[in-house]
């Protein structure tokens, strides 16, 4: 069964190229402005606490396009998912919506992660305190959104 996509997960996919583009461009653009070395990595407060060499900005950049495909090309198989509840033939066109939703959902809060990060290291700045607690809260959210709606589904 394949799950059509609906005005919501045709938005995500363009929000999420856009963004993709952006940051892409973004570096291609301003690629000599960029110190040699940048914020490798950030603890829980948002400090700074490795440094890297720019190139670590193109290897972001990679791997957010790397999962926007790989899940992109993961919402066309949904047996394959793991659903949590027993997919029947009654329940699944719902089972399967919804897990779709929270797919697409996922993909654009992971692409917005890189190219925030990307944007925020090569500016040369620390993260923002609230960064990681809002990025949490809205992935348990998303996750506890899921279970109660999959349950409610079935």
């Amino acid at each position: 069964m394949k799950v059509k996509n609906r005005k919501f997960d045709i938005v995500i996919n363009i929000i999420c190229l856009l963004l993709l583009l952006g940051i892409t461009v973004y570096l291609a653009v301003n690629w000599n402005n960029i110190p040699g070395k940048v914020p490798g990595h950030y603890n829980a407060m948002g400090e700074i606490d490795r440094w890297g060499n720019k190139n670590e900005l193109l290897i972001m950049t990679v791997i957010a396009w790397i999962i926007y495909f790989l899940m992109t090309i993961l919402e066309g198989f949904p047996r394959i998912w793991n659903t949590g509840v027993a997919v029947t033939e009654e329940n699944k066109e719902r089972v399967y919506r919804i897990l779709k939703s929270v797919l697409s959902a996922t993909k654009l809060l992971v692409v917005a992660t890189f190219a925030y990060l990307t944007i925020i290291s090569s500016l040369f700045k620390e993260l923002p305190s609230w960064f990681l607690p809002v990025f949490l809260f809205i992935i348990l959210g998303s996750m506890i959104w899921l279970i109660v709606k999959l349950f409610k589904a079935k």
